[in-house]
């Protein structure tokens, strides 16, 4: 399943280092966050996307603290 979502984020750097930290996500096919844009967009398994969507948040939190994922 692949959707999109707006994905607030203070630099491209910081946006970078969480595509790269999503992408290593088990049942994460594709990843990607676009700085300008302010989007992230997800491609990964439909039976535990619920599940994937939290560690992604959870991953992105960790990279870059101040980043917020509008669900």
């Amino acid at each position: 399943m692949k959707k999109r979502y707006k994905f607030v984020v203070d630099c491209a750097n910081c946006a970078a280092k969480v595509e790269a930290a999503v992408k290593k996500i088990d049942g994460v096919n594709d990843a990607t966050v676009n700085f300008m844009a302010q989007k992230l967009v997800l491609d990964a398994d439909d039976a535990r996307f619920d599940e994937i969507l939290k560690e992604v948040e959870a991953v992105a939190k960790k990279v870059e603290p101040d980043c917020e994922l509008f669900v």
